[in-house]
């Protein structure tokens, strides 16, 4: 599809895909986990010291998915890139936009130098399991996710 842009995010993408962090979050079944607000998700990727960058899909304009990442530090593997939320609204799955933002992502992480790639994946959500078997990624069975809430 020739209308498809794929380009870094900029803070004027936030509110667009904060909906899509929502629409993400009613389809893993939790949509009240999503707490961070507006102005920490801007801060946090656009501020003096951003933690986050992100890639969005736009379509004519509007913008229809993003791959948002980090980098965190492995002291086996040294720098890594941190898949945080790779999603395409509903509407538009199944066009090949995953793929594009997918392969940006690889190639900003082969440019950087970074030893790879890692994110996480529910169990039950087999058409992204099935889009990550694709790229022959490995899933590890071995490893449980914790995590601690730091609350005021």
């Amino acid at each position: 599809m020739d209308n498809i842009t794929i380009r870094y995010a900029t803070a004027a993408d936030c509110p667009r895909m904060m909906e899509l962090v929502h629409e993400l979050a009613v389809y893993e079944r939790a949509p009240e986990a999503v707490t961070v607000s507006l102005e920490h998700f801007i801060e946090s990727g656009f501020g003096d010291k951003p933690v986050w960058w992100a890639l969005v899909a736009e379509v004519d304009g509007t913008v229809v998915g993003f791959a948002l990442y980090y980098i965190r530090y492995s002291t086996w593997k040294g720098q890594r890139m941190y898949l945080e939320d790779i999603l395409v609204t509903e509407a538009w799955r199944g066009k090949g936009i995953g793929t594009l933002l997918m392969d940006k992502l690889i190639l900003i992480a082969k440019e950087k130098g970074y030893s790879g790639m890692l994110w996480q994946v529910l169990d039950w959500n087999e058409p992204a399991i099935n889009f990550y078997k694709k790229y022959k990624a490995s899933f590890d069975p071995e490893w449980v996710n914790v995590s601690l809430e730091i609350g005021d």
